[in-house]
């Protein structure tokens, strides 16, 4: 071990086996950069491909937005809510997706904090990391996945990463699933995006399209690990992060969070009246 890297206690092992995913979660004890970077080196190789996704809080399960209502009623019209974005949206955009671009109108409308059935991932290690060490209060953990190694599984006949043109078909066939939970139904799949906002390519971003299995665990995902992030560790790590480019300025192309960040960074509040 290095002086940025430990090894959990069993007491601090304890604070993250409330995690709802079923993987298994790596004990080391992340203290820098340079210690996430070992253990990303260590879990990982060089060759495969592997996507990252940060919580901020540990108890977070790998569900997308739409799927993580209680009852199935509250799915279905949170899953009909596109079609309504879409009469909304049409007029409000210089230049909207095609009627029949699903997969750019769900990502348009996940974009704009629609639920859907999409889940966010990153190809970028740090970029999973950032979003890990919001919420300083709390633990939180980042999920590192092999899209391709899912894929064989989910869907054997395509063995790589589904692409918007190439895989329309199997696309569109998930895009129109409802919100029933089948034990047997159709596994998750990872999906490339169309680049059609500035904040997925500053954010690298990459997606999982959830099926009739809602949440994605190692059943579906052998390749699945989960790195913790200690709620006392994350200041450091997002100062580092910050020095090597990844804040919210960043990360967030919109002038609001440019702002933010920099009125955080000189340390100033917004005065209370």
């Amino acid at each position: 071990m290095t002086a940025e890297l430990g090894e959990l206690s069993s007491v601090e092992s304890k604070r993250f086996a409330i995690c709802p995913v079923k993987c298994p979660i790596l004990k080391y004890k992340v203290k820098s950069l340079a210690g996430y970077f070992t253990v990303i080196s260590a879990s990982i190789t060089a060759k495969d491909k592997f996507w990252f996704r940060g919580h901020a809080h540990v108890k977070w399960s790998l569900t997308p937005s739409a799927l993580r209502y209680k009852h199935q009623s509250d799915r279905e019209r949170a899953l009909q809510l596109v079609s309504e974005f879409k009469r909304v949206a049409e007029i409000k955009l210089s230049r909207p997706p095609a009627v029949g671009e699903h997969l750019k109108w769900v990502q348009l409308a996940q974009h704009y904090g629609l639920p859907t059935r999409l889940l966010d991932w990153t190809e970028s290690a740090t970029i999973g990391l950032y979003f890990a060490c919001l919420n300083e209060s709390s633990d939180g953990i980042v999920f590192m996945l092999n899209p391709v190694d899912l894929n064989k599984m989910s869907y054997p006949q395509t063995p790589r990463v589904l692409d918007a043109g190439l895989d329309a078909p199997i696309i569109e066939k998930y895009l129109k699933l409802h919100g029933r939970r089948k034990k047997r139904g159709a596994k998750t799949v990872a999906v490339n995006p169309v680049w059609n906002s500035e904040r997925l390519i500053s954010q690298k971003g990459v997606f999982t399209l959830h099926g009739s299995r809602f949440d994605l665990d190692k059943d579906q995902a052998p390749s699945l690990v989960a790195l913790p992030i200690m709620r006392e560790s994350k200041a450091q790590l997002l100062m580092e992060l910050e020095r090597v480019g990844v804040d919210e300025m960043s990360i967030f192309p919109e002038l609001e969070h440019s702002c933010h960040f920099l009125v955080r960074k000189e340390g100033l509040e917004p005065e209370r009246r």
